[in-house]
């Protein structure tokens, strides 16, 4: 067995080059965007913030796509869902928990936005707008930025399958199969969007439109972390070979209500709620770690202890924080004066 840290070659993840620590690691994001879904939907319940869209049964996929990218450089567009994502790629409990108490530290929108639009300009994470899938075009023209630049960068965009209807769907995927631009496209496909099920929403798969536009497109299992994390390598390794952008459609299942405003029982049976917590690929992955003999139940209660307790220092911090003051609604909108602004623009 290869010590933490090294690459051997008899695992699975030691065969994609990923050392013991690193899978380790990986697990601990995804325990820390679980504790933290799970945080805020107490939170909401309990009246200590207005609203909370979830993540829960996708945070296997995010974590390994961002081990997959190279998160010094490459620019990242995560859709609204993406807390297991942001938290691998660098961004801290603490910081997310501001903006789900809407303060006025929060990194992403200083307390403007709703939570889950992520933004930071330090981890090249850039801000998406409420309108779904209008970040994939933005995440085209960082692409084709890059490329003009000859830059060894690729642009990564996540998304659900309910929004891939959206002429900014298209319209992006057109234009960077044209110019096979270096970005990754991956659609987090939960299997509902909002209320209305995959099958009625799409015809065929996600994947197959890749072909329309001139570039591969493949389905994976979203619940297996190696094969996610395999699926973003490859894809990030053709980009950067200048051979164009990968669609990535990884398979899962949205475990939690749309929101905290919504009743999903409505549209779908507990039966088969339950039937899916047994995919899990959370537990999943533990599993794993376990049967390569470097993890064991005792190391994983002491992690989820102290995930615990970075969770709770996180929602006092964001508690005790303040909030936007009134005078300040408007920083960051406008610009103090026409010369300001021309400055800006130039």
């Amino acid at each position: 067995m290869s010590e933490q840290g090294t690459v051997g070659t008899g695992h699975e993840h030691e065969q994609l080059g990923l050392s013991n620590g690193q899978v380790i690691d990986m697990y601990r994001y995804m325990l820390l965007a679980r504790k933290f879904d799970e945080r805020n939907l107490l939170l909401q319940r309990a009246g200590k913030i207005n609203f909370h869209v979830s993540g829960i049964g996708q945070e296997t996929a995010q974590v390994a796509a961002a081990f997959a990218l190279d998160r010094e450089r490459d620019y990242f567009l995560p859709y609204y869902r993406d807390y297991g994502f942001v938290m691998a790629v660098g961004m801290t409990a603490r910081e997310l928990m501001l903006s789900s108490f809407a303060k006025a530290g929060d990194p992403n929108s200083g307390g403007r936005q709703m939570p889950g639009h992520f933004g930071s300009k330090r981890l090249r994470i850039v801000t998406g707008s409420s309108p779904v899938t209008t970040q994939v075009p933005h995440a085209v023209g960082i692409a084709l930025s890059a490329k003009m630049r000859k830059q060894d960068i690729v642009s990564f965009v996540t998304f659900g399958e309910g929004s891939s209807n959206q002429g900014d769907f298209h319209e992006g995927l057109n234009f960077a199969g044209v110019h096979k631009l270096p970005v990754i496209v991956m659609c987090e496909n939960n299997q509902y969007a909002i209320s209305i099920p995959a099958h009625k929403q799409i015809g065929g798969k996600v994947s197959d439109r890749a072909l329309g536009y001139g570039f591969p497109g493949f389905r994976v299992d979203g619940n297996d972390a190696l094969a996610v994390y395999k699926a973003v390598k490859e894809a990030r390794e053709r980009a950067v070979r200048g051979e164009g952008p990968t669609l990535i459609e990884a398979m899962m299942y949205r475990l939690s209500p749309h929101s905290t405003s919504d009743n999903d029982l409505a549209y779908r049976t507990k039966e088969e709620v339950e039937e899916n917590w047994k995919k899990d690929g959370i537990a999943r992955f533990k599993a794993y770690l376990i049967g390569c003999g470097i993890w064991d139940e005792s190391k994983d209660a002491d992690l989820q202890e102290q995930i615990s307790l970075e969770i709770k220092d996180a929602t006092e911090f964001a508690d005790n924080a303040p909030y936007p003051k009134p005078e300040e609604t408007l920083l960051h909108v406008y610009a103090d004066d026409r010369e300001e602004g021309e400055k800006a623009w130039q």
